[in-house]
């Protein structure tokens, strides 16, 4: 299934991309996409009914409907740095022997097509496509990276929107460059696991102005998906509803000649992951 939310920020309302491209409201059916629904097989199970007969649930037009992040009431999101063979090569950093975690805080996510804000202050805020993956079932302490799997509930796109100076030159933790304000975009879709055969088999991209510069595939992550949810596992409990932001392939700024292409106000960025929805953004000043 594709779950997505639409309507004013603050307000979304829960929606589904049914399989001929028609808009559903799913508000007659669930209060929200959000970890509880995640966690209800009830509730998923009369999801997938009304989308598997989606003349039931009202159309929605959407011209002029905004789309938001497809999921409500995120507990924690997860990061991973340098998850990707190329990323790191482009960087000049070694391979992690273990995956690098910092957090971004849920108020960063804004949705995918809305306005992304380059930081006051800011001269070297960049860009990461990544896949998305969201928690569905509680995770501790999990023995296998198939386990890791069984405990996703589906993948989004997300664009790690980063400020390289406060994340690098400032010192303390990489935190301050990733929390800025809209630094997460996040969706269209919630597209759930059973719809996503491999998730390391998905390629990502991303466009500054028209111009390609990330094309890479999930194929060439350090630590895969399973792998990644086991891992975090044994450090937190994670809850349904929690996201992990996995890695970006290369080609952001950071990895460019000089002088390096960081983003500015005016500029447009687009990504997608294959299969998982594409994202567009003005960027503007804050």
């Amino acid at each position: 299934m594709k779950l997505l939310r639409v309507g004013t920020a603050g307000a979304e309302r829960p929606a589904l991309l049914d399989r001929d491209g028609t808009l559903r409201d799913l508000s007659g059916i669930v209060p929200d996409i959000d970890g509880d629904l995640l966690a209800d097989a009830s509730a998923l199970a009369r999801v997938r009914t009304a989308a598997d007969t989606p003349a039931v649930l009202p159309a929605l037009d959407p011209a002029g409907l905004r789309i938001g992040p497809p999921l409500g009431r995120i507990g924690k999101i997860v990061c991973i740095g340098l998850n990707y063979h190329d990323h790191a090569a482009e960087t000049g950093a070694a391979i992690p022997a273990e995956p690098i975690l910092f957090f971004k805080a849920p108020d960063t996510v804004v949705g995918p097509e809305d306005t992304v804000l380059v930081p006051r202050g800011s001269r070297k805020t960049d860009w990461e496509v990544e896949l998305a993956v969201v928690i569905g079932r509680t995770a501790r302490y999990l023995g296998s990276a198939e386990e890791g799997l069984a405990h996703v509930a589906g993948y989004a796109t997300a664009h790690d929107v980063s400020e390289r100076e406060f994340q690098i030159e400032r010192g303390g933790t990489w935190d301050k460059g990733k929390n800025c304000e809209t630094f997460n975009p996040l969706g269209p879709w919630l597209v759930t696991a059973d719809e996503v055969e491999d998730p390391q088999a998905l390629p990502l991209r991303l466009w500054v102005n028209g111009e390609l510069k990330q094309d890479g595939t999930t194929a060439d992550q350090i630590f895969p998906v399973g792998e990644v949810v086991r891992y975090l596992s044994h450090f937190m409990t994670l809850y349904p509803g929690d996201v992990i932001n996995t890695g970006t392939p290369a080609g952001v700024a950071m990895g460019q000649p000089e002088p390096k292409p960081y983003l500015k106000a005016g500029d447009v960025v687009e990504l997608e992951v294959e299969g998982l929805g594409r994202q567009r953004q003005e960027l503007k000043e804050a």
